[in-house]
């Protein structure tokens, strides 16, 4: 019975410093992490990088096109840009925490149409990001629904 005492004060006694240094999780970094889109047909990574986040496209349910050749993105406008991979593709860029569950600042970008809207964000629960995409105010514009991959 003593070494079970014993076992156990050691055990917390080494985990007492691992507790102090533990990092909190910055206010708004609830949307880290993968998420479907609004058709789950793409899985977007939302990183955080100097305190502003992006997303990536780390997933597709259908990579390939027709030929069976990798899906570009085609509808850029910019026809330099129409050859690159829409798998690893930036869709989401910028977009800084506000207050509470709100997000702001970002542009998001959409390779179905190969448009690039201001972006808004609320994180409506941990499973579920409303993205509201732009032009000028966002009175006029588009919600998008994700939700959590993982």
């Amino acid at each position: 019975m003593k070494n079970i005492i014993l076992t156990l004060c050691l055990l917390s006694i080494m985990l007492i410093p691992a507790l102090a240094f533990a990092q909190k999780a910055a206010p708004g970094d609830a949307i880290l992490g993968v998420w479907f889109n609004a058709e789950k047909d793409a899985k977007i990574e939302i990183t955080k990088v100097d305190g502003k986040f992006f997303g990536k496209v780390i997933w597709l349910k259908n990579p390939n096109d027709a030929k069976g050749k990798p899906k570009t993105d085609i509808e850029n406008p910019d026809p330099k840009l129409r050859t690159r991979p829409r798998l690893g593709l930036v869709v989401l860029t910028n977009l800084e925490y506000d207050k509470g569950i709100n997000y702001d600042g970002g542009k998001i970008y959409d390779p179905k149409s190969g448009k690039t809207y201001s972006c808004q964000a609320k994180l409506a629960n941990n499973n579920l990001l409303k993205l509201r995409g732009f032009i000028g105010i966002s009175l006029i514009g588009r919600t998008s629904e994700w939700t959590k991959a993982e």
